[in-house]
């Protein structure tokens, strides 16, 4: 898997790790400090959270990778252990955009490479579930639009009220890799977040066109990056 974080021994890994603890540390420290001497708690309140929420990622993706909890289909495309007949899938997190996205590739390339490493996971997906053909596939996007998602098999369904609850309480994560994705600065809309629903009987009947669109995608970001 080509993501610059899981290629680093362990001792790498903690190293920075570590460093971003004692930063994070002295963020809130200081936030701290001044929500004290101005009186204005809030400050500490909100940094305390927003530094949580941005950091949270680069620890919690390491150890549910290690304990199975997490799969990685591709660097940037994740999904949850099967649990009563659902797989629960997510894009990469802001951990994951930091350490897989090349530098190098603009706003369009960089959502067409997101993309792409979507369907490269979602294949993998289909392979390793293809004979479990009633296994739901669930997932949540704000970059993958309405159109595309039907077109690879996936039927939209009702976001659930604790699925926006939390994209609410992350909107700094998510504005941070939405930003990324977009190579600007780029404010997230929530209320055009999509969840998709497929089983993975309709995904094997997509599967040749997603194969298709992945071969393409992989083609055009080979020519407009890697070969300039």
């Amino acid at each position: 898997m080509n993501h610059r974080f899981y290629n680093k021994n362990k001792k790498e890994q903690n190293n920075i790790l570590i460093v971003l603890a004692i930063c994070s540390l002295i963020i809130i420290f200081f936030s701290v400090i001044i929500s004290i001497y101005s009186g204005i708690y809030l400050i500490g309140i909100l940094t305390f959270a927003i530094t949580l929420s941005i950091i949270a990622p680069f620890f919690d993706m390491p150890s549910l990778k290690k304990s199975g909890r997490m799969i990685y289909y591709s660097p940037l495309f994740i999904a949850e252990k099967p649990k009563n007949g659902l797989i629960k899938i997510h894009g990469g997190t802001l951990f994951d955009y930091h350490f897989v996205i090349d530098k190098k590739m603009n706003g369009k390339q960089r959502t067409d490479f997101i993309i792409q490493q979507y369907l490269d996971g979602l294949l993998h997906l289909i392979e390793k579930h293809e004979n479990n053909k009633k296994m739901k596939i669930r997932g949540t996007s704000y970059i993958v639009n309405k159109r595309t998602a039907e077109k690879i098999g996936f039927e939209i369904v009702d976001t659930d009220v604790l699925q926006k609850i939390i994209l609410i309480f992350n909107y700094f994560n998510i504005l941070i890799s939405n930003s990324i994705a977009k190579n600007k600065l780029s404010f997230p809309k929530l209320n055009k977040t999509k969840t998709f629903d497929a089983d993975v009987s309709q995904l094997l009947k997509r599967k040749e066109y997603i194969e298709k669109l992945n071969k393409s995608l992989i083609g055009s970001i080979a020519n407009n990056v890697y070969k300039k």
